[in-house]
């Protein structure tokens, strides 16, 4: 597979065998339009139904032979080899770039020549956030709110260019998962937020700079305008600098990047002397080349401004020379520019004068000085604009000559806002550094879950500890009632493992996190019926998806399994998945379980690395109060009536409620024989009493009621027989 931006020149490449894993990456990518060889155009409705919203083409299959793409590749880039673009072992994946290049050129009619690299990446190389995860977590689209308002992305994102916004998402979506490079990004960070002063004065630089990925990608592509030009020449003007605040804080890793900053002097110089101040949005209106730059275009510029000056010049001299005071210059459009003499002035016109048209009272003349001023004079903006747009277009290509460059000092601009704005981001929210390793835990002091905290006033978050081993506790169960926080402490250990991995500070007072080679999530689900999926085959899809790729050193988060079904189904299902993640090949898979089935608790007994924790409240007469924090030990309370109360549920029915877990707590049928779930005797209304005596073990007195004959009884027979079925009653 590979996959580009044309807009940014953002080229990446790589290859699976696993076609769920090329699934999801397509789901990280979200590509506009999916290029496919056309043998494969049979499968045509199931790329479809993979990718709703996006745009199928079918390429003809020669596009995606490797020989042919690779010659492009070697073309694209100028080069005699690929070896230094490390596709050596990507045969698939370099037939897929080829065919991304051959489709550009064919829609563009031109050569691309921004793309001048093609990055390739490994499954490997990365935590694997799946888009099941990247949803439940969400990173970048809230389920409430339906958009980036309370996600991890509108949290994190204080960066201040476009190209920052983008590269953090990419962080965001590709964690690492070597602790050295990661170490590499948190000294950054950690020399910012050491630096305030200087960090302060970077990010108000980098407020300056426009996106010069996509300026750069306009300028190779032939349809940047003079105001992109003018945007470049600002955002370059802004680098020495930024260079020169960078250089003055001595981290190691900012110092490679400072070496990498290229300030593009030469071309900011070029720009400076080249455009004028504010140039029109297009070159149709002229007006874009400042004077001084090309003699010609002065010479054609001073034509079209001085015109009057001359026009005045003239008439004066010739009113001097001919002695006629009332000679006029004038214009139309018919007979262009001419002398005007009155009938009375005649005698004295010169003989250089050549008659042009007679009017009655007046004579219309030209001179050879005049006739060749008008020549230059209107054909001066014609020239002047077509002037001025070759030079645009010379200037135009000068820039794009040092594209390379630019794109290289884009990439590092984007970096660099990103580390600041992480640093921003730690010190506004009192983050810490986390320490990475290649351990097998995950140990939090304090964790806070980012988003929830940023909502709530400072201080009204309850942080919690949490540790994960492959020792003692790999398995955690979490009871406790709904709304006590459960659904949050699962999220903030995934976000904050996650954020880690990416680089960044962490909301914790410390944090010692071990690689995770993935994220896997199971945290509330939604019917697809368009798709045939209930609420309860879409949760055990997930948790199938789970069980089959987990590894080890997986971090699983699982809320409420088996709830979409029966009571004892979704049990047995939450107790045989909690089993299997702790058994899993004999290591067993770190694994936070939520769940109200209380009954998992007693995994404890026979796991050696499970452990119970609750999530604690505290009891005030038939009220609870949350306290938010995870506690040892399990529960076997749920507190769901009182959550109901709390909720705004009518008062009977709260009541009711309560009556009805009373009898399914005793267990017991009720004194008149009722299912226990019934209503009893005295809380039914007058007309709806009466006695269940038609029980199995009452047929005797079923029996001699059915042949009672009540047409024919007297009321004292009937008195009688009532006391003999009182006694029957008492013996059965």
């Amino acid at each position: 597979m590979a996959f580009l931006d044309l807009s940014t020149a953002d080229f990446r490449m790589t290859q699976t065998e696993s076609l769920a894993w090329l699934l999801e990456e397509l789901g990280r990518i979200e590509p506009r339009e999916l290029l496919v060889p056309q043998d494969a155009e049979r499968d045509s409705n199931w790329w479809r139904r993979q990718l709703s919203e996006c745009r199928v083409q079918f390429l003809e299959t020669e596009s995606f032979d490797f020989t042919r793409a690779h010659k492009r590749l070697l073309d694209q880039f100028q080069v005699h080899s690929l070896e230094g673009f490390g596709v050596r072992n990507l045969p698939l994946a370099v037939s897929a770039a080829g065919a991304v290049l051959s489709y550009v050129q064919k829609t563009q009619q031109q050569a691309a020549e921004h793309i001048r690299r093609v990055i390739p990446y490994h499954r490997s190389d990365y935590m694997v956030i799946d888009e099941v995860t990247t949803r439940h977590l969400e990173l970048f689209r809230s389920w409430h709110h339906g958009g980036r308002k309370a996600t991890l992305v509108e949290l994190l994102d204080q960066t201040v260019t476009a190209m920052g916004g983008r590269l953090l998402k990419v962080w965001m979506h590709y964690p690492l998962i070597q602790p050295e490079a990661i170490d590499v990004r948190q000294d950054a960070i950690v020399c910012f937020r050491e630096h305030e002063a200087i960090r302060a004065q970077v990010r108000q630089e980098l407020e300056t700079v426009y996106d010069l990925e996509r300026l750069n990608s306009r300028v190779a592509m032939g349809s940047a305008t003079p105001r992109d030009l003018a945007s470049l020449r600002k955002s370059l003007q802004s680098l020495p600098r930024l260079k020169y605040l960078l250089g003055s804080l001595g981290d190691r890793t900012l110092s490679e990047l400072t070496d990498k900053l290229d300030p593009l002097e030469d071309v900011s110089l070029l720009l400076q002397e080249a455009l004028v101040d504010n140039p029109p949005p297009n070159l149709a209106e002229g007006g874009v080349i400042r004077t001084g730059y090309d003699e010609e275009l002065d010479r054609l510029l001073s034509l079209s401004r001085d015109a009057k000056k001359w026009i005045a010049r003239l008439e004066a001299d010739e009113r001097q020379k001919t002695g006629i005071t009332s000679l006029k210059v004038g214009y139309n459009k018919v007979f262009g520019y001419y002398l005007a003499v009155s009938k009375a002035n005649l005698a004295s016109v010169p003989d250089r004068y050549i008659r042009k048209q007679t009017l009655v009272n007046a004579e219309r003349y030209i001179t050879e000085e005049l006739k060749e001023y008008e020549t230059q004079v209107l054909t001066a903006d014609e020239r002047r604009i077509r002037l001025e747009g070759e030079l645009f277009l010379a200037l135009r290509a000068k820039v794009a000559s040092q594209g390379e460059r630019i794109q290289t000092t884009a990439a590092v601009i984007a970096e660099l806002d990103v580390l600041a704005a992480l640093a921003e981001v730690a010190n506004h929210r009192n983050y810490c550094r986390p320490r990475i390793d290649d351990g097998a835990e995950i140990h939090i002091v304090e964790g806070r879950h980012p988003v929830v905290e940023a909502a709530l006033p400072q201080g009204g978050f309850v942080p919690n500890d949490v540790h994960l081993d492959s020792v003692s506790q790999q398995v955690i169960i979490i009871t406790g009632p709904n709304m006590a926080g459960k659904s949050t402490v699962l999220r903030q250990v995934a976000l904050i493992v996650l954020m880690a991995q990416m680089g960044a500070p962490v909301p914790a007072t410390s944090a010692r996190i071990g690689v995770v080679d993935r994220i896997f999530t199971r945290v509330g689900a939604t019917d697809e019926l368009t798709r045939g999926r209930s609420t309860f085959m879409v949760e055990m899809q997930e948790t199938a998806h789970i069980l089959y790729q987990a590894t080890d050193r997986s971090l699983v988060i699982l809320d409420e399994i088996g709830r979409g079904t029966s009571t004892f189904d979704g049990l047995s299902i939450a107790w045989a998945v909690a089993e299997f993640l702790h058994d899993w090949q004999g290591k067993g898979i770190k694994t936070l379980f939520a769940t109200h089935y209380h009954e998992l608790t007693d995994l404890a007994a026979t796991g050696s690395r499970l452990k119970n924790m609750n999530v604690a409240v505290k009891e005030w007469g038939d009220r609870i109060i949350f306290l938010r924090k995870l506690v040892e030990g399990g529960t076997n309370r749920s507190y769901g009536i009182q959550v109901a109360r709390l909720a705004g549920l009518p008062t009977e029915v709260v009541e009711r409620a309560r009556q009805v877990l009373q009898h399914l707590e005793q267990e017991t049928t009720d004194v008149e024989g009722l299912p226990r779930l019934a209503r009893s005797s005295a809380g039914r209304q007058s007309e709806q009493l009466q006695l269940s005596l038609f029980q199995q073990s009452g047929q005797k007195l079923r029996r001699r009621l059915l042949n009672l004959e009540l047409e024919e009884i007297t009321p004292i027979e009937a008195l009688n027989e009532l006391a003999r079925l009182r006694e029957l009653f008492d013996e059965e």
